[in-house]
C-alpha cells in the first residue's frame, strides 16, 4: 500500500464523516463500500502483469527469495521480522522504504513478517539495509523460525492468563540466529496464546504456548446485584458452572468449580467475576502440530508441559525449555523434518528424555474419543 493511501485511511478513520461523503460520491461512480478492497486493485505491476504465471522460486538467502514468472520477469521479495504491536511512526517507517525502492508496495505475512516486493535486483541491498537500519531482522524463510504468532496479553484483552509481547520478545532474543540463518532441519513455527481461547491459533503449531488459569473467577457478590444481569451471566457459561446464588435474599451467583473451564466468559458480560489470578496464572507448552500436508498429515499438538508460573518481565522458565526443545529438535532432527514427524519418529518416550521433562499426570490423554489415540499394544516403545 503506498504511503498516500495509508495517509487517506488514517484521515478517513478521524474523519469519518467526510468518510461518509466519498463512499457516497463512490457508490454513485460505481464503487461501493461493502466489504474489503480488491487485493487485485493493490498488487504491485509486475504480479498482476503474470498472475498465475510463475515458474518457480527460490531462497538466494536468508530473507531474500526470487520469483520468476513464464515471461521472464522477476521478482525479488526481502524478508523482515516485526513486532505486532506496533505504531504510527513505524508504519510511516516502513511505508517509506517501500515508496523508495517497492513503488510503494508492501505486505504483511500471516505471521507478521514483512515482505518488500521488487522487480529490480539492484533494490535489494539498499532495502536490507534501509531495514536493518530501523532495527528489523532479515529472515524468516526456508528451515527458519519465522516470526512468533501472539496474542492481545494484557495490554488489550481482558481473560488472558499471560503476556504475550514480552514472553515472545525474550524468546526471539534466544532464537534470533534461527531467524537469520537456515540451519534448522525444518521449518519451525513457534505460536502463542494467552488463554485456552486460543485466539492465538496455537493447535497446529510445532510448539505452542499457552496462558492458562487455575482458579475460578472471583464473585464480587456485592458488584454482581448492582451491575450484572443475574439470568445473561448465568447464560453466558457454556458449561452451566454458574448457578443462582442459594440465599434468595442475595443478588448473586455462585460458581461449581467441577464444571469451570476458565474460559471467562462470564467476565464478559459480568465485570464483577475477574478470572485473572495473580498466583494461579500461568503457561502450558505444547509441541507436534503442523498444519502442513506434506509427507504426514496435518497434526494437533500436544501437551508436553502442564504449567509454567508467570515470571514477568523475561518468563526465564518459558524460554529456558523452548530454547531445550529447539536446540534438541535442530541437532536430532532429519532434514526437512518438522517437529511432530520428528517426536513421532523417535517415540514420546524419548522425546520426553532428551529433553528432560517430567512426564505428568495430564499428559495422559481423558478426553471422551480419546481411545482412539490410545495405544491398544503390549509395546511401550513405537
Amino acid at each position: 500500500m503506498r504511503i498516500s493511501e495509508f495517509l487517506k485511511l488514517d484521515i478517513q478513520f478521524h474523519n469519518p464523516q467526510s468518510a461518509i461523503r466519498n463512499n457516497r460520491e463512490e457508490v454513485i461512480m460505481g464503487k461501493a463500500d461493502i466489504g474489503p478492497p480488491n487485493f487485485q486493485e493493490m498488487l504491485p505491476e509486475v504480479i498482476k502483469k503474470n498472475y498465475g504465471n510463475w515458474k518457480y522460486h527460490e531462497i538466494l538467502k536468508p530473507g531474500v527469495m526470487r520469483h520468476v514468472a513464464e515471461s521472464g520477469d522477476e521478482l525479488y521479495t526481502v524478508r523482515a521480522g516485526s513486532p505486532r504491536l506496533v505504531s504510527v511512526d513505524f508504519i510511516r517507517d516502513i511505508c517509506d522504504i517501500a515508496d523508495q525502492y517497492c513503488d510503494g508496495h508492501l505486505r504483511f505475512t500471516s505471521r507478521y513478517n514483512i515482505e518488500f516486493m521488487t522487480p529490480n535486483e539492484k533494490n535489494v541491498k539498499p532495502i536490507i539495509e534501509a531495514v536493518k537500519k530501523i532495527g528489523l531482522p532479515v529472515g524468516g524463510t526456508g528451515n527458519a523460525i519465522s516470526n512468533i504468532v501472539h496474542t492481545q496479553g494484557w495490554a488489550h484483552c481482558h481473560s488472558a492468563a499471560t503476556d504475550s509481547s514480552p514472553i515472545v520478545k525474550a524468546l526471539m532474543d534466544e532464537l534470533y540466529g534461527y531467524f537469520t540463518s537456515m540451519k534448522l532441519p525444518g521449518k519451525l513455527r513457534v505460536s502463542l496464546a494467552c488463554c485456552i481461547n486460543m485466539c492465538g491459533a496455537i493447535h497446529c503449531s510445532d510448539l505452542a504456548i499457552v496462558g492458562v488459569h487455575t482458579k475460578v473467577p472471583k464473585v464480587d457478590h456485592e458488584k454482581v446485584g448492582a451491575i450484572c444481569e443475574i439470568p445473561t451471566t448465568i447464560g453466558s457459561c457454556p458449561t452451566g458452572a454458574i448457578r443462582r446464588h442459594p440465599d434468595k435474599e442475595v443478588k448473586s451467583v455462585v460458581i461449581r468449580e467441577d464444571l469451570c473451564m476458565y474460559c471467562g466468559n462470564c467476565f464478559t458480560v459480568c465485570p464483577a467475576m475477574p478470572l485473572a489470578d495473580a498466583e494461579g496464572d500461568g503457561v502450558a507448552i505444547y509441541a507436534g502440530g503442523k498444519v502442513s500436508n506434506a509427507r504426514k498429515p496435518p497434526m494437533f499438538s500436544h501437551l508436553i508441559v502442564p504449567y509454567l508460573p508467570n515470571n514477568p518481565p523475561r518468563w526465564p522458565e518459558v524460554v529456558d525449555i523452548i530454547k531445550r526443545i529447539v536446540g534438541i529438535y535442530a541437532k536430532k532432527a532429519h532434514k526437512y523434518e518438522r517437529m511432530g514427524e520428528w517426536i513421532e519418529r523417535i517415540g514420546w518416550e524419548q522425546f520426553f528424555k532428551l529433553t528432560e521433562i517430567p512426564f505428568a499426570e495430564q499428559h495422559i490423554d481423558d478426553y471422551t474419543y480419546a481411545r482412539e489415540t490410545w495405544r491398544t499394544t503390549t509395546q511401550f516403545k513405537w
